[in-house]
């Protein structure tokens, strides 16, 4: 194993826990080195766009892993789109695939509408939203062990398997959301209804549990 590339790694990681950045010696001290050995991974990870500094020198993450991520994500939205359109039909509402962004934040993959709703909720791809408000993001955190001060409403999504919000990202709004299932036990992102009436809370949260499985079954091909 490359010690080297070990330590870059590992201060990726690190800095995927912290979005609000870590000095060099924070970062030194995180992965375990000597703090000139940690400037020289920065300065390398810099140099290739997947670290910055800001202007109190604090390192944050760069916009290069975007560009990495890019090719996953988009395999993602390949393989998801069919199984969100279907579930947008028969629910006729809108659906939308969410990922974890970082500690704090998820992100709209992808939004797909019905085709045949006369009224839907419309909002893009791309939207960034609080992990702990809304459906999706309390769908993921209930798919992680129980902590300490956690929403009660991420432990009754827990037990059920899908989260329920009303009115937290947009007013009036609803919202459906259950993990899709990952590799190891965890999960990343979730799939999600958001619609105006509910008549069955209970057979929509199954259909979105069924879509989310779906997708995780064929995530597990990537």
């Amino acid at each position: 194993m490359s010690k080297t590339l070990h330590h870059g790694l590992e201060i990726l990681e690190l800095l995927t826990a912290h979005p609000h950045g870590l000095s060099v010696t924070e970062i030194a001290d995180g992965i375990g080195v000597h703090r000139t050995v940690a400037h020289r991974l920065i300065r390398t990870l810099e140099a290739h766009r997947l670290c910055r500094k800001d202007g109190f020198k604090r390192v944050t993450l760069g916009a290069g892993l975007v560009t990495l991520a890019e090719p996953v994500e988009q395999d993602l939205r390949t393989l998801a789109r069919p199984v969100l359109e279907e579930l947008a039909d028969a629910v006729q509402a809108t659906v939308h695939l969410v990922v974890r962004e970082n500690a704090t934040e998820v992100r709209a993959l992808m939004v797909v509408e019905p085709r045949s709703a006369k009224v839907h909720v419309a909002f893009r791809p791309g939207q960034v939203d609080p992990v702990d408000r809304g459906s999706a993001g309390l769908a993921i955190l209930a798919a992680l062990p129980a902590v300490e001060g956690e929403r009660e409403e991420v432990t009754v999504a827990r037990a059920r398997g899908y989260a329920v919000t009303d009115g937290e990202v947009i007013p009036s709004v609803l919202g459906v959301s259950a993990a899709i299932p990952g590799r190891r036990g965890d999960a990343l992102a979730s799939v999600g209804v958001s619609i105006f009436e509910m008549p069955d809370e209970e057979a929509l949260g199954s259909a979105v549990v069924d879509a989310a499985r779906t997708l995780g079954k064929l995530a597990f091909s990537l």
